[in-house]
């Protein structure tokens, strides 16, 4: 394995070594902004540059070029020195951003004026910019700051006598930053060091400061009341902005997109969690009778966290409230009945508090109260939700088609309100903008950027079809009268049916029957029993059984288990599905398709022709292969491919004891369209993939076995790996480096074999969109632009090798590019190869006939991991979905049983495509 690992190893691009041996190309020149249309060059790349991932020495030029726009704005760096602080408290941890963000201000502001002018800028947490340098002694200085501002009349009442809390705000300078460095990074001849980030860093923090002291902000969004829509449950989305300072080839830009975010509704607390609960009678949140324990915890896990107002039974009108207070959590009883201690060592129910201290009578007695961050227990009916409060959980299911429905916007409407969005940023009137030397060019519009429209692949389908060989349009194709490539074969199969008998009948039953074998026939699939066994079964009974039980009858009628079981339920039976598929994929190793009672009963063609995609593949056939020409890479008989996708999928914020789940998918077949997965469970919110070594062995190993056993070739090793991965940030691709790829390569030597290997990170949590210029040059459908669209240049990386390519013809909304990195290639592919590959991959998706947004092993990587709940058996009783319920040794300890209850694949199913 000598010449491969190591930090000088081939493939890396860290000067002197990774880039040189993949092709010199034209000569470089230095680059420089430009208009879409007006070619130019590399930048000039020193050898002493290094980077993470690979260089890049090319760009690609396949495809019909064309101009599209996107969401940056082109941004003029600051000339000046700019000055770095930490900003320590002694709870810096445990204070809000936007409370850190206050406490900032009133130094600013109040406390030290004459120091901070001018004004520093700040992230709400620890990194503080300025353009001066403060005369700090030793370059550190500690200030006593509060939150009452002596400016303003009637601040908050001082509760027994004492003073307002005191924070201590210690700032200490740690770096000067040089923007020249930061334009050296542009041009190619700086390595993207530690102070290029914080110059990066610093002006994001600039251009985030303003609308963060004004707006509810959310990390990188801000978000305004000019645009909402009540959702009902509690809930209201406002729109919001993106932004972003990122660095292109020889400019720095400003990304900007709008972005949508949940608040709680403001107004009383009392009738916000009536209306979360659906309820409108008071005494439903009258625990413990009216409030059961099972509403209670759901309730808590919607309001805890949130920020209230307490309006005290005496309080004045016109006199101002104490700073909102945190709900931790909600009372089990109400506040006529929870005691707590008094000073003086008696008792008092928090209902007798309030009738003593303010002399008047709570107006529900036994409605819970809520524990605020200090330990209070305050009454329900005297808390107030103020306006403009983000709600931090995840929107509840019912409630996600609004979400969608609001955020969804046509390609040329969503550039209109990003452009829009230029006056709420409002870059020119910022003192902080302005005064760092940062400039916006927002009236120049939005960038105009080169692009190319990739020829999409052509596909072939099996013997018996019309047109074997079809090319997709735009981004999609049709199965009418063809045949899968490799159409499965069903002996024999059961049906089992959970909606009830009156609402789905013997004759819906039958006709369901026939249309699902009218459908396969058309595909080829050739299923030799006519007439299955059918069973209405209640979803309330054994799940385990009742499949068991099914699959015994198809025995008794056909002297051997069923091949496939199709399982019919009815709405909302998401507990239903978990437990049939873990009885099929887990357990008996079968192929379960579960369908909708609605939709089946209807017969609709093309459903059922959908779900024949489904069932091939599951039962071990093969929908289509892209043509040998168009995945070249692929099918080269000198070089067996092997590609593989992995994704990792982690726990909801705020949840304790609860896993990641992580999972490797592979191609077994030279077509590069048969996959096969494994999944894992590790610690939670650990990134790397922990068994990635075992995982990937295994991969091989099957790889190896199927091509000299099914496809009869030659004992071949794959020559080389594909490893698209999923999920991971910028910040982690050191990581992936230092610690996934060698695991990857443990797993070849324990094999003794020696593939070179490729690495590509596939993202998509970004901001980049594309819009046609015209609607002339975009699909008229949508008006996004054409499926297969990439664009290499003018917003990429200033050194290394990445790639945006939207490869799928969104129907709704604007289409999301996705975003490759290439980290590390011994394979020295060209970036044209790479990009038709990835875009031929989209294409092999076996769910559907429509091209995808990322390649179909990263796809159907990230469906395994959010299908690992399927891997516990449903009578163990794991609990998906509670949150904050466990903290230290009890999360812990859940997390070592989420862990121990995790079943491993059937034998059988690890052979087939289950996942689709």
């Amino acid at each position: 394995m000598s010449g491969r690992g190591g930090r000088g190893g081939r493939g890396r691009g860290r000067g002197g070594g990774g880039g040189s041996s993949r092709g010199t190309g034209s000569p470089a020149i230095s680059v420089a902004p430009s208009e879409a249309g007006v070619e130019v060059g590399l930048p000039t790349q020193g050898s002493h540059v290094a980077t993470v991932g690979v260089k890049r020495t090319g760009y690609g030029s396949g495809g019909r070029a064309v101009t599209v726009l996107t969401n940056h704005f082109r941004c003029q760096i600051p000339e000046g020195i700019i000055y770095h602080y930490d900003a320590i408290s002694p709870s810096e941890q445990t204070l809000p951003a936007k409370l850190n963000m206050d406490l900032i201000r009133m130094l600013q502001e109040v406390v030290a004026p004459h120091i901070f002018t001018p004004k520093a800028v700040y992230d709400g947490r620890k990194n503080m910019f300025s353009t001066y340098r403060y005369e700090f002694e030793n370059d550190t200085q500690t200030f006593d700051v509060t939150l009452v501002d002596p400016r303003v009349p009637d601040s908050p009442p001082r509760e027994n006598k004492r003073g307002p809390r005191v924070y201590k705000v210690k700032l200490t300078k740690v770096a000067e930053i040089n923007p020249e460095v930061l334009s050296r990074f542009l041009e190619g001849k700086q390595s993207q060091d530690n102070a290029v980030l914080t110059a990066i860093t610093a002006l994001n923090v600039v251009v985030r400061m303003e609308p963060t002291l004004k707006y509810p902000f959310n990390v990188r969004s801000f978000f305004t009341d000019q645009e909402t829509k009540d959702i009902g449950m509690g809930m209201v989305l406002w729109r919001g902005y993106f932004q972003s300072v990122r660095p292109s080839p020889g400019r720095m830009l400003v990304n900007i997109d709008i972005s949508t975010g949940t608040m709680y509704k403001p107004g009383p607390l009392i009738p916000l969690c009536l209306e979360y609960l659906g309820v409108r009678n008071v005494q439903a949140l009258a625990p413990p009778q009216g409030l059961d324990q099972r509403e209670r915890v759901r309730l808590q896990r919607f309001i805890s966290g949130a920020r209230v107002l307490v309006n005290n039974p005496g309080q004045a009108p016109n006199q101002r409230r104490r700073p909102p207070r945190v709900i931790k959590k909600i009372s089990d009883r109400g506040a006529s009945t929870l005691t707590f201690n008094l000073h003086d060592g008696g008792q008092s129910t928090v209902a007798q508090y309030f009738q003593r201290t303010y002399n008047r009578a709570l107006q529900y007695p036994t409605v819970f109260c809520v524990e605020v961050g200090n330990g209070a227990m305050i009454p329900a009916e005297l808390c107030v939700v103020p306006p403009g409060q983000i709600m931090r959980k995840q929107v509840p299911p019912e409630k996600t088609s609004d979400v969608l429905a609001f955020s969804t916007k046509h390609p040329n409407d969503r550039l209109n309100s990003i452009k829009a969005g230029l006056g709420v940023l409002a870059y020119g009137q910022s003192e902080y903008v302005r005064q760092f030397g940062l400039h916006v060019d927002g009236a120049a519009g939005p960038l105009s950027v080169n692009a190319r429209v990739l020829n999409p692949p052509s596909l072939m389908y099996g013997r018996g079809s019309k047109q074997p060989v079809i090319t997709p349009r735009e981004g999609a194709w049709n199965m009418a009268d063809k045949k899968f490539y490799n159409p499965a074969a069903i002996d024999s199969w059961v049906v089992v049916i959970y909606e009830r008998q009156a609402r789905f009948n013997q004759q819906v039953a039958d006709d369901m029957v026939k249309n699902l074998l009218t459908a396969c026939r058309a595909v080829g699939i050739a299923v030799r029993e006519q007439d299955p066994v059918i069973r209405w079964e209640s979803a309330q009974g054994r799940i385990t059984e009742q499949m068991r039980n099914a699959g015994h009858a198809c025995r008794a009628k056909n002297n051997k288990f069923p091949d496939l079981i199709v399982v019919v339920l009815p709405e909302g039976a998401t507990n239903l599905y978990v437990a049939i598929k873990h009885f099929g994929d887990i357990q008996a190793g079968v192929a379960t398709q579960c369908l909708k009672a609605l939709k089946c009963g209807r017969g609709n063609a093309q459903y059922f022709a959908n779900v024949c995609l489904k069932i091939n593949v599951k039962r071990g056939g093969v929908n289509t292969i892209p043509e040998a020409r168009a995945v070249s890479i692929l099918t080269d008989a000198h070089n067996p491919t092997i590609v593989m996708g992995a994704d990792v999928i982690h726990p909801a914020a705020h949840s304790e004891g609860r896993p990641s789940f992580t999972a490797l998918v592979a191609n077994v077949d030279a077509n590069s369209a048969k996959y096969i997965a494994d999944c894992r469970v590790q610690a939670s919110r650990q990134e790397m993939i922990e068994d990635l070594e075992a995982m990937t062995k295994s991969m091989l190993e099957q790889y190896m076995g199927y091509r000299r056993m099914v496809e009869k070739q030659k004992l071949l090793p794959p020559k080389r790996i594909l490893f698209y991965r999923d999920g991971v940030s910028e910040g982690q691709f050191r990581q992936v480096l230092d610690i996934e790829l060698p695991r990857i390569k443990r797993a070849c030597e324990s094999l003794n074999i020696d593939p070179k290997i490729t690495i590509i990170v596939v993202g998509k949590r970004h901001h980049v969109r594309f819009f046609p210029k015209t609607s002339n040059e975009g699909d008229k459908r949508s008006g996004n632009c054409f499926a297969g669209t990439v664009v290499d240049r003018d917003i990429t990386h200033p050194i290394e090798q990445d790639f945006y390519l939207q490869s799928h013809a969104g129907l709704l909304g604007t289409s999301r590019p996705a975003h490759y990195n290439v980290l590390y290639d011994e394979n020295n592919f060209q970036a044209d190869g790479l990009q038709q590959l990835s875009f031929a991959l989209c294409h092999v998706y076996a769910r559907s006939t429509r091209s995808v947004s990322i390649p179909a092993p990263v796809y159907y990587a990230d469906i395994v991991c959010s299908r690992a709940k399927h891997h516990y058996d449903p009578d163990a009783q794991m609990d998906f979905t509670e949150t904050e319920t466990a903290t230290g040794s009890d999360a812990l300890a859940q997390l070592k049983r989420f862990q121990s209850n995790f079943k491993p694949l059937h034998a059988t199913t690890k052979k087939v495509m289950y996942f689709s």
